[in-house]
């Protein structure tokens, strides 16, 4: 097992799931060439780096290079995976997602259902999301809710390189359309990440870290930092249990709900404005489903409802960060 970046991991799913089946394809805006390159094909791949080394070994029949059309990229794949390609389609960032949304929404998740179950539409989405990263209101949002709450789409979220790879795999294998969430801030985290090519199942839980004071459910990038209150709790004495649920949708609920009947306390922390967002989810489901084994309110650990600021010290303040989680995690043990 070799340690490999979050970025690294997501490029050898790529390549493995691309050298083992002739139908994956790859279509986006500068996968083949990107920002920095020497301006010949194949030079970076993607804006960050994601698909380097893909074009040149794939050519340009199997990595598209598209022109600047999100909902072309999208329409095509979902058209692709209907005649039983596997495409990848790249939507740069996920803030793009609003010129493209239909043919996600009203086409690719409805297929399935629209024709009786006879229609496939093997696509994933990848899209680059989260703060962090400097890039303002308009390249900085995390929009998983928005994806989570259309039936037909499978949402998926990896915390780390480890996860990336195994969720990427699964995804490209999966026959129905697939949104898969890369967090910016995660890029060059290191992991250990086997070789081979492995799948993670949708729908199940990574309890990242045993506990039994308190339950912290929380979801893509927000995961290491909960795990670091988790141990910083961990030498006063306290211990806190981490859940990450790796996919919002399908969503794991026996595992959450396991968690909180076993620890009564509840602290969601999630990426997003706090209407409609994730945490406001799993508030809801374990009120509704586990009640009676709370010991204390549930927190809720979100972005404010505002837009996401330029400003580096205001947009670390907009993310939840440790201090906040940990404020949290005080107020349900309090």
């Amino acid at each position: 097992m070799s340690r490999k970046t979050y970025l690294q991991a997501i490029n050898e799913a790529i390549k493995q799931e691309m050298r083992r089946d002739a139908n994956v394809i790859c279509l986006g805006e500068d996968i083949a060439g990107g920002q920095g390159g020497s301006g010949e094909p194949g030079g970076v791949g993607s804006v960050f780096g994601q698909m380097q080394g893909v074009y040149k070994e794939f050519g340009p029949e199997r990595v598209i290079d598209t022109p600047i059309s999100e909902s072309a990229i999208v329409g095509a794949a979902a058209g692709a995976a209907l005649t039983g390609l596997r495409p990848i389609a790249e939507l740069m960032f996920v803030d793009f997602v609003g010129v493209c949304f239909d043919q996600i929404y009203n086409q690719a998740a409805k297929f399935r259902y629209m024709f009786g179950g006879k229609a496939k539409t093997p696509m994933v989405l990848r899209t680059a999301a989260g703060a962090g990263f400097r890039g303002a209101a308009q390249h900085s949002q995390t929009l998983h809710p928005l994806f989570t709450m259309v039936p037909g789409l499978k949402v998926v979220m990896p915390s780390n390189p480890y996860d990336a790879k195994g969720l990427l795999i699964s995804a490209i294998r999966d026959d129905d359309p697939v949104i898969f969430i890369e967090q910016k801030i995660l890029f060059g985290m290191e992991g250990e990440v086997p070789d081979e090519a492995y799948r993670i199942p949708f729908g199940e839980a990574n309890v990242a870290r045993e506990g039994d004071a308190a339950t912290i459910v929380a979801f893509g990038a927000m995961v290491p930092r909960a795990l670091a209150v988790a141990t910083e709790f961990a030498r006063q004495g306290v211990s806190i249990e981490v859940v990450d649920p790796r996919t919002t949708s399908p969503l794991d609920e026996d595992t959450i709900l396991e968690s909180v009947e076993k620890t009564g306390r509840l602290v969601v922390v999630d990426e997003s404005p706090p209407r409609c967002s994730m945490a406001a989810d799993i508030a809801g489901l374990v009120a509704d489903k586990g009640f009676g084994w709370l010991k204390a309110p549930i927190k809720q650990v979100t972005c404010p409802h505002t837009p996401v600021p330029f400003a580096p010290v205001l947009e670390d303040e907009y993310m939840p960060n440790p201090r906040r989680i940990a404020e949290a995690v005080k107020a349900v043990l309090a």
